[in-house]
């Protein structure tokens, strides 16, 4: 079996990791039905996990799949759900991430508030149902599919908070649904500026960069994970090996890592989804920042960024600049990179809290 941390968070064991599970041969992060013939190593329950309270997260804590439409389910972490006057907080993950991401946290940001985490769909432990095939309609299925999820545990209004993809899909439900939204909180979002025209003269790409994109352009982002079969896992320990760092005063071991790849080695769903928005090299299809001064003036916006984030930091000035009427603010946080909730978290937390106790 997987080794145990001291203190493994039941957080994470619901997000499919930790105690009860055992190693079958079988296709990895599959049931093992779907995965009989290449004899790749994978963790599976061997048993129900039984429910309990996260170890060092002083909230109430629930896990349900949520029926959708479609028979979709998506998998949604529930805090603190008794304190019903506040404004729940609700978190989307970025690319390739999951709720289990936000491990670092949960504790701080439900002491006051309910929160909600939720696997996207086509991501993590949700549904992973084929997407539309332009990039109008794989934002359209991910915003109506949050929507839907609202409507099912019966929440009113929001504050809603997202991370690269998740910032970008949390900007389109605002633009969508305006009126479910009390304040939109953008942490590191993708999507948001347009490809320059001169990007390669900015930045020269080389050569054999634009080879590969152009021979796997056809593939989906993380097709190399899956192309790996039983290697994957040490790939991703060789390439990202800063997410058990970020993790390491949870975590001693590879629980975080292990979890990464189980959540990308499976149907590439929500990754196709995501591939029909991109254009080369990252950049979206449908800019945010082309339609965010449409949003309601009345919604508040946050943008966090990392200070040593590789990513565009000068979106919120832009989204001040489209909403010269309206409440924007761009918080920079000392010592984060991209993943700005784990590399500072204490930071993060309160930066967030403050902003949850500005509308409740």
């Amino acid at each position: 079996a997987p080794p145990q941390s001291a203190c493994q968070p039941a957080c994470l064991v619901a997000c499919g990791l930790g105690r009860g599970w055992v190693i079958y041969p079988g296709t990895p992060g599959t049931p093992a039905r779907l995965g009989r013939a290449r004899g790749e190593r994978t963790w599976r329950r061997k048993r129900p996990i039984p429910w309990r309270p996260p170890k060092g997260v002083p909230c109430p804590y629930k896990k349900e799949s949520v029926r959708i439409s479609s028979g979709n389910k998506i998998w949604t972490l529930k805090f603190s759900q008794d304190i019903a006057h506040k404004t729940p907080l609700i978190l989307l993950h970025g690319f390739g991430g999951g709720v289990g991401l936000w491990a670092l946290n949960f504790g701080d940001l439900c002491e006051n508030r309910p929160v909600y985490a939720l696997d996207l769909l086509g991501f993590g432990r949700s549904s992973r149902p084929p997407f539309g095939g332009d990039a109008v309609e794989a934002e359209d299925q991910f915003v109506d599919t949050i929507e839907e999820w609202r409507c099912a545990l019966g929440l009113d209004t929001v504050i809603l908070l997202g991370h690269n993809l998740g910032g970008f899909l949390a900007a389109a439900y605002s633009l969508k649904y305006p009126s479910r939204v009390k304040h939109l909180i953008l942490v590191e979002p993708w999507g948001f500026p347009e490809r320059p025209d001169n990007a390669d003269q900015d930045r020269p790409i080389p050569v054999w960069i634009k080879a590969l994109g152009a021979v796997l352009t056809p593939f989906n982002p993380l097709a190399g994970l899956r192309i790996a079969g039983p290697f994957g896992l040490s790939l991703v320990r060789r390439l990202r090996p800063d997410f058990k760092r970020k993790y390491a005063s949870m975590f001693e071991d590879d629980t975080v890592t292990e979890y990464i790849y189980h959540c990308n080695v499976q149907t590439p769903s929500g990754e196709t989804a995501f591939r029909n928005m991109t254009i080369p090299y990252g950049w979206a299809k449908r800019p945010m920042l082309l339609r965010i001064g449409k949003m309601d003036p009345d919604i508040p916006i946050s943008v966090i960024y990392g200070a040593r984030s590789c990513i565009d930091g000068n979106s919120g000035n832009t989204i001040q600049s489209l909403r010269p009427h309206s409440y924007v603010k761009t918080i920079a946080i000392l010592g984060a990179g991209h993943y700005v909730y784990a590399d500072q978290p204490e930071e993060f937390n309160q930066k967030v809290k403050e902003i949850c106790d500005s509308v409740d």
